[in-house]
């Protein structure tokens, strides 16, 4: 019997979705902060920026994904983006992630949005795998181009 619980995260949950995120942010080789991590996550809550789904293995915070809130203009709709998606070495290999993705696709069509889209790191092979056997499809159509931020 599984005992993997995924929820809408609420404030009280700032402090382990804290810790969470900033082992996601050392995932992509960024410095540990916690305490910025937190104040990030804060300002998300407080300005309705994101939704956050936390995964709990029994009692223990093992996982989150983020998921911002966007519009297309072409499609005249709400679509969500699933930004961020971690899970802790306590929660992997117990089917956390796909769970996660579940919740995420689950939330987006309970509030209507048209789409729910991704994006990954070419070298994370390994959520690439998880995303396409969910039934995720890669978009080779379009050209993203980065300003430099200064």
């Amino acid at each position: 019997m599984s005992t993997i619980h995924i929820r809408q995260a609420v404030l009280a949950d700032l402090d382990a979705l804290s810790v969470l995120f900033d082992g996601y942010r050392q995932f992509y080789e960024r410095d540990s902060n916690v305490a910025a991590a937190k104040q990030f996550l804060t300002d998300r809550f407080n300005h309705g920026e994101s939704v956050l789904l936390i995964a709990h293995e029994g009692a223990e915070p093992v996982g989150f994904a983020q998921l911002y809130p966007s519009f297309s203009s072409v499609s005249l709709g709400r679509i969500y983006i699933l930004n961020d998606l971690f899970v802790n070495e306590l929660g992997r290999r117990k089917g956390v992630g796909s769970r996660l993705i579940a919740a995420s696709v689950d939330f987006a069509k309970t509030v209507g949005a048209i789409r729910l889209t991704l994006s990954t790191a070419h070298t994370n092979t390994r959520a690439q795998a998880l995303y396409e056997a969910k039934g995720w499809e890669r978009d080779d159509d379009f050209f993203y181009v980065y300003p430099i931020a200064g």
